[in-house]
């Protein structure tokens, strides 16, 4: 900790602006990573005992797994459940306005990321430029005696802003693509969930217990 306390008071002004967007890069990677666990499910064991209500013609249980799995991909499941007694065109439109709740939540924040990483970067070139600065007024007009000392000060303070500013950047962009990957496939699980369980449904009309349907 005290070599990195040592570096950022090195680095000069520009380490404030890179610690900044730190805060943001760091705050995402959790609050995401975190939202992403939380609405992952395993979509084969949802899938299965969707099939086997289904095929039963229990509509209620299948409304209770969704209700119990309380994530993104069973709420818009249930919402079709529930208007399963409706034409099959409504039964889709439901579960489609549904997702159009749940993606936008499920895709919030992560493109930040890239942005961030790249204002990280750009404010470590900032304090780069200006302890360069530093060094150059150091050699052109300076006492003799403090030049070495200035020049070694306007140094460090471009190479730590250097550092700083790509670490932080690195950890945005690994981040990012990481939470950005983990949300296609959940994105793609959803969809793939969706169309299969409507075509349990369409295919199983004669099976499907409506009276026993409840919200």
């Amino acid at each position: 900790m005290s070599f990195i306390a040592r570096m950022f008071q090195e680095g000069g002004w520009g380490m404030w602006p890179i610690l900044f967007w730190s805060v943001f890069v760091i705050a995402i990677i959790v609050e995401r990573s975190l939202y992403l666990v939380r609405a992952s499910v395993n979509k084969d064991a949802f899938l299965t005992s969707m099939q086997k209500s289904i095929l039963a013609g229990d509509v209620r249980g299948a409304i209770k797994t969704c209700s119990a799995a309380k994530v993104p991909l069973a709420r818009i499941v249930k919402a079709g459940l529930v208007n399963v007694s409706r034409p099959d065109a409504e039964v889709q439109a439901a579960m489609d306005q549904q997702a159009l709740r749940e993606l936008p939540i499920i895709e919030k924040r992560t493109g930040y990321l890239a942005m961030l990483s790249n204002l990280a970067m750009l404010s470590g070139l900032l304090g780069t430029v200006s302890g360069l600065i530093r060094s150059f007024a150091a050699v052109a007009g300076v006492d003799p005696s403090a030049k070495a000392t200035m020049l070694a000060k306007g140094i460090s303070e471009a190479m730590n802003c250097t550092a700083f500013g790509l670490v932080v950047a690195i950890i945005g962009l690994i981040g990012f693509a990481l939470l950005n990957g983990r949300t296609q496939t959940l994105v793609d699980d959803i969809n793939e969930s969706t169309v299969y369980v409507l075509n349990l449904i369409v295919n199983n009309r004669n099976k499907v217990n409506i009276p026993q349907q409840a919200a």
